[in-house]
């Protein structure tokens, strides 16, 4: 790693690998702890705040269309703002972008958890997005650019641990906190649980965190920003509006008007690229096969996410009549699957097995789906927790299997000096990803629930809608099978990191007869 890449004390000892034990080496693994806790962040409030509508929906006074925005404004803002945030940490140091992100995610969770009324809380959770965009794609970056090749597989493993472990506590912490009422605040402290992590993450973060940046200097690309905003934007509001408003003409027009902004897009970058080398989109990535591949994979992924995962929680609280600690305490074996697995296919079975151990996951997952599908319909309401366990195990391994190995080898063979730009694009795909997800639950679940019903209908019709929306997320998990056979066999990192342990090895031994 060059010094332009690396200024902070701990930058040597991170861009070598340094010897185990020595503070340089400490130092790397903690700023690796500071990291993931900001990812976790994230992770649990995409999870806690689904968990709570109910109680916004009946303590706030708000809307279904300001309940809408409360989400899909934070995925807007979120998928918006990524390839920039991911951009501006190459050009100004990904250590203090991610500072800025982490201080302004703070800071906007207070906003959101002392919000007077639901404009307030849709505007504050805006502000939450955009933050986030700006922390987020430091994470891999940061983690792209401080550890050597042969270590990354360890710690994508625990990234996906990480994700596992923000799945699982995301329902819980939002069905605990709701549910205890704290001080009369009712749905407001699982906003406010962020302030005291946030605030200790972002003094540990300016001890222990190396800045990095790109090692060329790069120019922040304003017109690409706004034609990703843009773009983005026209797609993405249509989808979340789509249903309330009732699928309107101008809806259709928006998004077949992104495509047109998109080509645009490119043929700017292109140029730009051409003129003075600081485009936004490095779109020579997308000639790095694992890369393209990847990010396929990725949209295709967060799009059946998307589905499952709002249809599921509709399912479990309104469908079955579940209260949310009961609703959050179900997806505890599904979380555990997932961590376990993702944790054990990066650091022992992609090594060995490579991109079968991906392909195996979709299979896995896709049966899992399957397995569901056939207790829901068979216990229809009267299904107990327990009837699920089987069916979220099978699931949430699969998951595991996929999550952890994908950015691994989506990153593999990205150049260091675009890190932050390839992170921020892999986060705005999955991101896309689920805001498709989300626009389709439109027409996958609420498309097949009548809209004038008794509340003696209310049960079997979500019931009934969610076993038609599992058809769709176990269709998907074919699709993105299929899509996986264009990921390279094996994630050149494992490559890259086998042959440098080798050469040290060589390097060792010869060494060592010098000296005799």
């Amino acid at each position: 790693m060059t010094s332009t890449e690396q200024t902070h004390p701990v930058g040597p000892a991170a861009g070598s690998g340094g010897s185990q034990g020595t503070p340089a080496d400490r130092r790397r693994w903690f700023a690796l702890a500071i990291v993931m806790t900001a990812a976790f962040m994230d992770l649990v409030d995409v999870t806690i705040v689904n968990i709570a509508i109910p109680s916004i929906r009946r303590t706030a006074h708000a809307s279904v269309g300001q309940i809408q925005w409360i989400t899909a404004g934070y995925a807007l803002a979120f998928a918006a703002g990524l390839i920039t945030g991911g951009r501006l940490g190459d050009i100004h140091g990904r250590r203090r972008l991610f500072l800025v992100g982490i201080g302004g995610f703070t800071l906007a969770s207070a906003l959101c958890g002392f919000a007077v009324n639901p404009e307030m809380l849709v505007a504050s959770r805006i502000l939450q997005g955009g933050m986030a965009a700006m922390m987020v794609p430091q994470v891999l970056s940061i983690v792209h650019a401080t550890f050597p090749a042969h270590e990354r597989g360890k710690v994508f493993g625990l990234f996906g641990a990480i994700v596992g472990l923000g799945a699982v506590s995301g329902p819980l912490l939002g069905a605990l906190l709701t549910e205890w009422n704290l001080f009369g605040l009712e749905w407001r402290p699982i906003f406010l649980i962020n302030l005291p992590v946030g605030v200790v993450a972002f003094l540990l973060g300016r001890r222990f965190i190396g800045e990095s940046r790109a090692p060329k200097a790069l120019k922040l690309d304003l017109v690409g920003v706004a034609l990703v905003s843009l773009g983005l934007l026209m797609l993405l509001y249509p989808l979340t509006r789509g249903r309330e408003l009732g699928w309107p003409l101008w809806g259709y027009v928006c998004m077949a008007g992104a495509l047109v902004v998109f080509g645009a897009l490119i043929a700017y970058e292109r140029r730009k690229a051409a003129r003075d080398g600081s485009p936004l989109i490095e779109l020579s990535l997308f000639r790095v096969k694992s890369f393209a591949a990847g990010i396929a994979v990725q949209t295709v992924f967060g799009v059946a996410l998307g589905i499952f995962f709002l249809v599921w929680t509709l399912y479990m609280q309104i469908g079955l009549g579940w209260r949310p600690l009961r609703a959050g305490l179900t997806g505890v074996p599904f979380s555990l699957a997932v961590s376990t697995a993702a944790g054990l296919s990066v650091q022992k079975l992609v090594p060995r097995f490579g991109r079968k151990v991906l392909q195996a996951g979709a299979l896995v997952m896709g049966l899992g789906v399957l397995l569901y599908l056939g207790e829901a319909h068979r216990y229809g309401q009267s299904i107990a927790s327990w009837q699920m366990a089987l069916p979220l195990v099978v699931m949430g391994a699969g998951m595991g299997l996929i999550v952890a190995p994908l950015t691994d080898a989506v990153l593999s063979e990205v150049p260091r000096e675009h890190a932050g730009s390839a992170s921020g694009l892999i986060n705005t795909v999955q991101q896309m990803g689920n805001a498709l997800g989300l626009g389709l639950v439109s027409v996958v679940f609420f498309g097949r629930i009548g809209d004038r019903l008794t509340p003696a209908q209310v049960g079997p019709a979500f019931v009934h809608a969610f076993q038609y929306a599992l058809w769709w997320v176990a269709g998907i998990m074919g699709v993105i099978f299929l899509l996986m056979s264009a990921l390279p066999k094996r994630p050149a990192q494992h490559e890259q990191g086998a042959a440098e342990t080798e050469s040290s090895v060589e390097r060792g031994r010869q060494e060592r007869e010098l000296v005799s």
